[in-house]
Parts: C-alpha cells; sequence; structure tokens
C-alpha cells in the first residue's frame, strides 16, 4: 500500500500531466499544503520532494514551488509501433544456441560500446550507497554470518524485501522467499523443479533471448505466442495451456523484454485465473518492475494468485547493479512441499551482500534510488528515441515506445538483414542484439534490439550514426 506522501504526489502528477497545472504554475507553500491536505509538514515535505525527484516541480529560493514539467512538441512522435506477424503457436526447439551463447558473450563485453546487454550505465548506480550498506552490515553481523548461510537466503534479507514488497501493494511472506544468485539462476532452479527435459515451456514471442537460451540448454521446448508493443493475446495463451506437452508458462508482465509493454491489472488476473483453470504453472519474471517510467510500480500477476500456480522471481540487477548477483524467486504455499529440493538445488548466496542489500532496503537508501532513477531513464529513452529517429531520418523504420526499463526494438525495412548488421557493428566495436534470437522460425531478421541504459554520450551517438548510414547505404538511401 502507497504512502500517503505517494499517493497525494501521484494525485498532484496526474494534475500537471492533464495540464490541470501548468508550467511556471506557482504552488502553494509547505504549511499551505499541509493544512489544506490535513496532513503533517513532514508528509507535505515528503510529497514535495518526490514530485521534485520526478521533475515535476522545482524549488526557487526565497520564491517556493514551482511546476517545472512542460510536454514539448517532439518531432518524431510519428514513429510507428513494429509490426508483429500472427502465427499459430506449436512446441519446437528453441533455435540458433550456439548463436545465442556466442552473441551473449560479445554482449558483455566491455571493451565495445554498450548498445547490447541490456545494462544500467555505472553513473546510474548508487555506488556511495552500496558502499555505506555494505560497510555497516560488516559492522553490525554477529558471528554466525561467517558461517555457511541459510540455503533459503539470510532471514534480514527475505524480511527487508518482504517489507519493501508490502509498499508497494503486494504481501509475499518472508517464509516464502529463496534468495538466489540473480534471477536467471532464479528462473533455471524452478523450471527443473516443476518441469521435466522435453517439457514444453509458454514464452510470447519476440522474447528475451537471455531466457531462450536458459530453456534450450535444460533441454526444454517451447510454445510460442505472439506479441506486440501492447501485449500478447490471453486466447491464444488459454489455447496453448491446455496443449498435453505445456508444462509452465515463463512470462514478463512489467516491461517485457525485448518490447517494453506492461499488461493492465486485468489481463494479469485473468493470467492468474487461467492458471489455476488449466493447472498450468506461471513463472513470472518480474526483473524490470522497478524501472518504470512512472513513480508507481505496477503490480505483478502474483498479485491476483489465489490458488498458487504463480511463482514469483526478480532481481535488482537492471534496476540496481548487474554485478549485485542477488535475486529471488518466491514459492506459494501450494508448492510448499518442493521445500526440500528446492534448498538442495540452490546455490549459497554471498552473505554480506544479502546483509548490505537488506540494509540498503531498510536505510530507504534502495527507495530514494528508485525515485531518482524512474524520471532519468523516462528521459534517457525518449533521447534515444529521438536521435535514433534523427539517425535514420530517410529510412521507414518502426521503434517500441517502452513504458518502462530501457530495451528498445528497432524494426527495419524488410530488405534488412539484421545478422548482416551485426557482423558490421562487431567490426567497428559496436554490440547490438539481432533480432533473429527472440523467436523462432527468423520471424524479426529485420528487427534488432539496442540498450539505451548508458547516457547518450557522444560515442553512442556516432555508433548509431554508423549504424544507420549502414542501412541507408545498403537500402542506397
Amino acid at each position: 500500500m502507497a504512502f500517503q506522501y505517494q499517493s497525494l504526489a501521484a494525485s498532484m502528477a496526474h494534475k500537471i500531466y492533464s495540464g490541470e497545472l501548468i508550467a511556471g504554475q506557482r504552488l502553494n507553500s509547505l504549511r499551505q499544503f499541509a493544512q489544506k491536505q490535513g496532513i503533517s509538514l513532514n508528509t507535505a515535505k515528503n510529497c514535495y520532494e518526490l514530485l521534485e525527484a520526478q521533475g515535476l516541480i522545482y524549488a526557487q529560493n526565497k520564491a517556493g514551488y514551482f511546476v517545472k514539467w512542460q510536454q514539448l512538441a517532439n518531432p518524431y512522435d510519428h514513429l510507428a509501433l513494429p509490426e508483429h506477424p500472427d502465427f499459430q503457436p506449436a512446441s519446437r526447439d528453441v533455435s540458433h544456441l550456439e548463436l545465442q551463447i556466442q552473441i551473449q558473450e560479445d554482449a558483455i563485453n566491455n571493451q565495445l560500446i554498450h548498445l547490447g546487454s541490456i545494462q544500467l550505465s555505472p553513473n546510474l548506480i548508487p555506488t556511495e550507497a552500496l558502499r555505506r550498506s555494505v560497510q555497516r552490515a560488516l559492522k553490525h553481523c554477529k558471528p554466525e554470518d561467517f558461517l555457511y548461510s541459510d540455503r533459503q537466503g539470510h532471514p534480514i534479507l527475505r524480511e527487508a524485501l518482504s517489507a519493501h514488497w508490502a509498499e508497494d501493494g503486494f504481501h509475499i511472506a518472508a517464509e516464502q522467499i529463496y534468495i538466489s544468485n540473480g534471477c536467471m539462476p532464479a528462473l533455471s532452479t524452478i523450471i527443473q523443479t516443476i518441469t521435466e527435459p522435453g517439457d514444453s515451456i509458454i514464452v510470447p514471442t519476440p522474447n528475451y533471448n537471455g531466457q531462450l537460451q536458459l530453456l534450450a540448454l535444460l533441454k526444454r521446448k517451447i510454445i510460442e505466442i505472439p506479441a506486440d508493443s501492447n501485449g500478447f493475446d490471453l486466447e491464444r495463451l488459454a489455447q496453448a495451456m491446455q496443449q498435453p506437452h505445456a508444462k509452465a508458462c515463463l512470462l514478463t508482465a512489467n516491461f517485457q523484454n525485448p518490447l517494453g509493454f506492461c499488461l493492465s491489472n486485468q489481463e494479469k488476473e485473468k493470467i492468474a485465473q487461467l492458471a489455476a483453470q488449466y493447472q498450468c504453472p506461471v513463472i513470472e519474471d518480474d526483473i524490470y518492475a522497478e524501472c518504470s517510467h512512472a513513480q508507481q510500480r505496477p503490480l505483478p500477476i502474483q498479485y491476483w494468485d489465489q490458488h498458487g500456480y504463480v511463482v514469483y522471481c526478480g532481481s535488482v540487477s537492471k534496476s540496481l547493479s548487474p554485478s549485485y548477483r542477488v535475486g529471488w524467486f518466491c514459492l506459494p504455499t501450494r508448492l510448499k512441499h518442493l521445500h526440500a529440493r528446492l534448498l538442495i538445488q540452490n546455490v549459497l548466496v554471498n552473505t554480506p551482500l544479502q546483509l548490505g542489500l537488506a540494509d540498503l532496503i531498510y536505510s530507504r537508501a534502495y527507495r530514494q534510488h528508485l525515485t531518482a532513477l524512474k524520471p532519468k531513464l523516462h528521459e534517457q529513452v525518449q533521447q534515444y528515441r529521438d536521435f535514433i529517429a534523427h539517425a535514420f531520418e530517410g529510412v521507414e523504420i518502426r521503434l517500441n515506445q517502452p513504458q518502462g526499463s530501457y530495451a528498445l526494438w528497432l524494426q527495419l525495412p524488410a530488405q534488412i538483414d539484421s545478422w548482416d548488421l551485426y557482423c558490421f557493428a562487431q567490426q567497428h566495436g559496436i554490440n547490438i542484439v539481432p533480432g533473429l534470437l527472440f523467436g523462432g522460425a527468423d520471424r524479426y531478421r529485420n528487427c534488432i534490439r539496442l540498450n539505451a541504459g548508458h547516457e547518450l554520450s557522444e560515442q553512442i551517438q556516432q555508433a548509431i550514426q554508423l549504424l544507420a548510414n549502414w542501412v541507408k547505404k545498403t537500402l542506397k538511401i
């Protein structure tokens, strides 16, 4: 449940976005606002500070608070969203496995320009706050914290995560949380526990290539259902769940990679109902939920799970740091009988890092980081979209408009082979991920995924322009 200052800030933000409060308009003083709303001066201060962090208002010395936000005319708003082919779901093996592995290794090569792997710039990581939290955690830890840790995860971190999520409106008990070495190990552990080799897993397509690679390595087949910038068809999902070899779904409802869509609450509730109706578990990868471009974190599918068919997974690798290898999966009561098996499979996680993350949460430093991060991501992603549109001017491109996270899905003209573009980019020290890795039948051969997690530096601008020039040359424009 949101705090009072957050609800008040959301209400004021709506008035600013809708134009009820206009740029330059002077706001009530903190004391006036507190009296008008019937709240404490501290609550009023927290509300205004949150709006400041979102870039919606600003304080002027000795003059008070003013509305800052304004919707500027954007010459590139005409950009169309990517088109997506329709197809009938069918069970199949994951294709391009060797290529998946090769490109994933290239994507994390720090010698290349970061347009491949979806990761935050080091400048967006609260390194000082992390350092202080780890130091405090080490200073105050108990002697037993230096022994083998609890395979389920340190109780302090599990309690911290439970309290953190409760602030955002959904509740998972600490005893249901298992700490893992990141999100992918969490997914791997759950997939191996509730399915068998040869089983089929339902995924929307295009889908994160790392998940597809994981499923291939675990010898699971996939059943693809077509997705687009608005989500995916729940009727197709229901049909796929009824197939006898479909044993689970692997879904991201909040800011899916690579398309960036966020399903509605009604759709999430329906998915939870379908999972129970067809007894087809949903493994929910919610790794991008805290990278919303709005301050309110969207609820997960798990929130509507009444029968224990949703296994909630995530980590802080996209919202905090990819090197902070702390993730989790949350076991619903219905699957409690798997506890012992999960403990055997789960890998012990570094205790000081667990305690450091717990401190970061309890000290409010993580919440403050997220509050500041979200408007920065929104602005940064829009800068990338604008520059891409400018660089590719004259080329008929389509580009997604993510509601959160920082993955961009760029669709090029049908004549362009993104594999050829990938090879050209590699020769020039640039990282991109070609679309053929995100689904079967080479459906996305003319698409690429780009990372907008780094500042749009001059070096990155030059890299994007180089890609655009190659496309124009190939098209003879």
